[in-house]
């Protein structure tokens, strides 16, 4: 008789078990409570300098790290703040200022998200917005009206701002009015005695948005006067 052997079993594949802030607070040797303080960076409780270092130690050997949806349920927002990927070409300009915007907000604790809402627009994109609760959303004008305004200060943003030459209802408004950048233009050129006024128009799609109120208002600045653009 021959006698088989059972095969091993296979070796465990369970995941290992995330590190919650109870676990933290236990090797820290202080409370829950006083875990969401320190890792959040709350300041409206004292906690002393020694307790902090020993709760982001405990933190950093677990390998534990808040869960921002709890967190955005907890405070009805997330630290997102939400930009819509632009539908245009970007350059360095547009580079730059994404930069600078994410180092300032970052050092104020929040985090920049470019939001990809492909075939979504208007309202039907700021639901979509919505659901990921930012806490502030910057938008072109031109992609979001009142009702979509509205959504999103429903579901928690503190702050909705929109770039464009005229303001939405309910918005914070960035004014940019490119019809008036290329009056101010046409206007300087035709001051300093320039009467045939070039205007570069890029051929990239999308950036009409830009351009051709730009040409517009060369057009008018020079508009009764012997100024021409070619």
């Amino acid at each position: 008789m021959v006698q088989i052997p059972k095969p091993a079993a296979p070796a465990s594949t369970a995941p290992h078990s995330v590190p919650t802030s109870a676990d933290v607070a236990r090797l820290a040797g202080v409370s829950r409570a006083t875990v969401s303080y320190v890792l959040n960076n709350t300041d409206a409780v004292r906690i002393s300098e020694p307790t902090r270092r020993r709760v982001r130690e405990a933190a950093k050997e677990l390998g534990y790290v808040p869960h921002a949806a709890a967190r955005s349920l907890r405070a009805g927002h997330s630290r997102i703040v939400l930009m819509p990927a632009p539908a245009v070409p970007v350059g360095p300009l547009y580079s730059r200022f994404i930069n600078d915007l994410q180092w300032a907000l970052g050092r104020l604790d929040y985090t920049v998200v470019q939001h990809g809402s492909v075939g979504l627009h208007g309202d039907e994109a700021a639901r979509a917005w919505a659901e990921l609760r930012p806490v502030a959303v910057l938008v072109p004008g031109s992609a979001i009206g009142p009702e979509g305004v509205a959504v999103l200060r429903r579901s928690g943003a503190r702050a909705v701002v929109t770039l464009g030459p005229v303001a939405v209802e309910g918005a914070h408004a960035l004014l940019m009015d490119h019809e008036s950048v290329g009056h101010r233009a046409g206007a300087h050129l035709h001051a300093r005695g320039r009467r045939r006024i070039g205007v570069v128009m890029p051929a990239e799609r999308g950036l009409e948005l830009f351009s051709r109120p730009r040409l517009a208002g060369v057009r008018r600045a020079l508009d009764g006067t012997d100024g021409t653009v070619v």
